[in-house]
Order: structure tokens, then C-alpha cells, then sequence
């Protein structure tokens, strides 16, 4: 498969949809994204009336989404090709008090400047999914980037609970499952208790501020979004709409975003491209055409197409998912430079033509003529595969060096190659390093 048969297409499914006269909320539902509506039929004429704005709130939590946050922005995506106005909420100012659902006990409270930090490098990661600038989608509504530390901070608490807290019962909070479960475990902490009034908050201010009539989230978040909805009724007497979809998990149960219990993070600092691609890659062959409806904008007709047969068939299916996923989130460039990687690794050949696709960060350029006399502990210091030779002498001992898929026991030995070809040199299970010789 070359880089043209996987290149992101021009019209999304989502756009094609829009076109077609498909309502948003059929189109969510048609891709898997929906578990429960407030009011379904009041959704869809809103959806049909004319733009409406949407927000999703984020956890900062850590310095970088994952990819367990893909389902809400991709949510938030699809809703702004269909000319709607996506809101992404980063949650400086909930996080000060720290969401209990799904929580056995109370949450470690963040600093307010490790917040900050979160939120810098979070934010600009919906830049791949969402138009900040009103122009790239047909000139769709730009999406907006917020953090509701902005509103929050600057309450007044006597004004907040006179003006917000009194539209709560008491007797309805605790009867929350996710509160009663506290309560009849480890107990329940009041800053914990005042969490679904500040988010619901946040749908209203966005209510007033915005025009936001709609907020998303997992399904986890139903009863949290509903106060929203209620809030916004007892207060101002305003309809507004909650929807929620299921929680993802694979064919084998697992949190989708987790792999042998590490985050599949959306920053490449943290997780490659290429490591990125291949999480994908190995989808399990139930989950292909789940995932391709819910992580990229490939039409329907081609999805069924490429999931039309079971087994050996899927593979492609599989490397089309990981292509169109790496490159909404890392750039086409990078997603070609992964599959070029997969290719030149595990398809065991040395000449990589695609080469120059790589990023300077996985690759190094070497004369042919210096390559007779370096040795492959010289090779892997000089890429920074291994701190010293030392190490690259252990690693070899430990079965842990290979050169385009061969393991490597002699690490003294002199690496061997011709210009024009390329040499992948591998340290452990996931550092790689791929040598052009020039």
C-alpha cells in the first residue's frame, strides 16, 4: 500500500453526509457515537435549524490528551463539517476540585501551575481535529478553545451557592450512583460533592455566554450533563441538550487508550508516530470496522469494502485505519514516514525509497564510506539509541540489538551496506533508528 492509496480523502464522511441532507444526529448515531439523548427528537430539529454550538469538557490532568479522549474530539469534528460550532473545554478550574465518577476515592489534588502546565500542551492538540479560523471546512462555524478556570476562579461562593447551589436537591445528588457508591464505601468528601455543580455551571455560563445548547461526553458523564440540562431550565428557563456515548473498550475489555497499562498518548514526545501507528496496526480484527467508523472520516461504502472479508483480508483494512488515525493526529508526512518504518522493518527489506519521509528525529544520514569501518556500538551511540558502548554491549548480550530484524550478537562487529540503502537499527521492543547510507 503506498502513501497515495492512503492519503486522508478530500470530502470526510461527515461532509459527504452534511451534503446528502443526513441530520448530525443520524450521522453521530450511523458511526457509533451515541448511547443516550435527553430529548432526541428536540436534538434533531435543533441540528436541522441551523448551527449549533457543542461543547465537550477535557480533564488536564496530564500534559497530553491520549487516545481514549479521541471519541469526544472526534465528535466535536464531525459536528463542525456538518456546520456546527464545536467548543472544546479544557477544565482548569473543575479540575481544583476533581470529578468522582468512577472513583473508589477521593482524587490527589493538582497544583493550580501543574494545571496551567497541563492546559499548554493539551489545547493545542485539537488543532488537528478542529478549525480555530472559520476557513478550513467551507467556511463552517471556527471552533473555540476555552478553559473555564476563566469563569470559575472568579466566583463569589455566597453568590454561587444563593444563585446556583439552591436548583440542587441534596436527596438528588446522593442518590447518584456515583456519589451513593462513595458514600457506602470510603465516604465522600464535600469539595467532591460540589463537582456536579460546577460543571453543570459550566453548561450554563456556555448557555449564556455562547448560545451552547449542547454538551457531549461519555456516557460515565450522563448524570453530570443532565444537572447541566437542569440547570439551565430552573435558571433561565432555556432547553438545552445532553448526549453521551458509550465507553470504548476492545474486543478484550480493555480501556480503550491503555496498552500493558500506559496511556497511548496524542504527543509524540510521548508516544511516536510510529508506535502510534502501530498501536492501531493491532487492532484486534472484531474492533476494524468499529474503529474505522469512530477514529477516521472515511465514507461508509469504503469502510464496508475494506471489511467485507474476515481474516487475512483485514490487513489492509487494518493499515488503512492506521494511516487515516496517525495522520489526523500526527500529519499525513508523519503518517507516511510510520508505514514507511513498518514496511522497512517488518517487511525485511534494506532499500527504504520512501526515505526522506522520515523525521529527522528517526533517522540518520551516513556516508557509505564510513560504514566499513563503524561498528554497531559506534552506530547506536551516534544515534542515540544507546547512552555508551557499554550499554549497547549489554543489550546485545541481552538479546535486545537487531539490524533489520536480525538479531545482533556481536555488537563489536562492523556494520555492513551499500549507498542507497538503508540500515533500521533496533534496541529493545519499541527504539528504532533507521541509517541511511548516502
Amino acid at each position: 500500500m503506498t502513501a497515495t492509496d492512503t492519503m486522508p480523502m478530500t470530502t470526510s464522511a461527515p461532509e459527504e453526509a452534511h451534503a446528502a441532507g443526513v441530520n448530525a444526529l443520524d450521522y453521530l448515531a450511523q458511526r457509533g457515537y451515541v448511547q443516550d439523548v435527553s430529548d432526541e427528537a428536540g436534538l434533531r430539529a435543533a441540528f436541522r435549524s441551523g448551527p449549533v454550538a457543542a461543547y465537550i469538557g477535557f480533564d488536564p490532568s496530564a500534559p497530553s490528551l491520549h487516545v481514549g479522549n479521541l471519541v469526544g474530539i472526534m465528535m466535536l469534528a464531525s459536528l463542525q463539517r456538518f456546520g456546527h460550532r464545536p467548543i472544546a473545554l479544557g477544565g482548569g478550574g473543575t479540575a481544583l476540585v476533581g470529578d468522582p465518577t468512577g472513583r473508589t476515592s477521593a482524587r490527589a489534588l493538582i497544583a493550580p501551575a501543574d494545571i496551567n502546565a497541563n492546559l499548554a500542551g493539551v489545547l493545542p492538540q485539537f488543532g488537528r481535529y478542529l478549525d480555530f479560523t472559520g476557513g478550513r471546512f467551507g467556511g463552517n462555524p471556527a471552533a473555540l478553545l476555552l478553559n473555564n478556570a476563566d469563569w470559575l476562579s472568579p466566583l463569589h461562593y455566597l453568590e454561587f451557592l444563593r444563585d446556583i447551589g439552591r436548583h440542587f436537591s441534596v436527596n438528588e445528588l446522593l442518590s447518584a450512583e456515583t456519589y451513593r457508591q462513595r458514600l457506602e464505601t470510603t465516604g465522600l468528601n464535600f469539595v467532591e460533592l460540589n463537582y456536579r455543580l460546577v460543571q453543570a455551571y459550566d453548561f450554563l455560563h456556555l448557555f449564556r455566554t455562547e448560545g451552547c445548547l449542547l454538551q457531549l461526553g461519555g456516557s460515565d458523564q450522563w448524570g453530570n450533563i443532565l444537572g447541566g440540562v437542569d440547570l439551565i431550565r430552573r435558571a433561565d428557563g432555556g432547553k438545552a441538550f445532553a448526549l453521551v456515548s458509550p465507553l470504548i473498550t476492545t474486543a478484550a475489555g480493555e480501556k480503550m487508550g491503555k496498552t500493558a497499562g500506559n496511556a497511548v498518548w496524542l504527543d509524540a514526545a510521548r508516544t511516536s508516530p510510529y508506535d502510534y501507528s502501530q498501536f492501531w496496526v493491532n487492532t484486534a480484527d472484531s474492533d476494524v470496522g468499529r474503529f474505522l467508523r469512530l477514529f477516521t472520516f472515511l465514507p461508509e461504502a469504503r469502510i464496508a469494502a475494506l471489511t467485507a472479508e474476515a481474516g487475512p483480508a483485514l490487513r489492509e483494512a487494518k493499515r488503512v485505519l492506521a494511516f487515516e488515525a496517525t495522520a489526523l493526529t500526527h500529519g499525513a508526512e508523519a503518517a507516511e514516514a510510520a508505514a514507511a518504518e513498518a514496511d522497512a522493518y517488518f517487511g525485511g527489506g534494506r532499500t527504504i525509497e520512501a526515505s526522506a519521509n522520515f523525521s529527522a528525529t528517526s533517522n540518520l544520514d551516513v556516508t557509505a564510506e564510513v560504514i566499513p569501518g563503524i561498528t554497531v556500538t559506534d552506530l547506536l551511540v551516534r544515534t542515540g539509541l544507546c547512552k555508551s558502548r557499554n550499554e549497547a554491549r549489554r543489550l546485545a548480550a541481552q538479546g535486545g540489538l537487531s539490524i533489520d530484524g536480525k538479531r545482533v550478537e556481536d555488537a563489536d562487529a562492523f556494520v555492513r551496506g551499500e549507498a542507497g540503502t538503508s540500515v533500521l537499527l533496533q534496541a529493545g521492543k519499541k527504539r528504532r533508528h533507521l541509517v541511511h547510507l548516502v
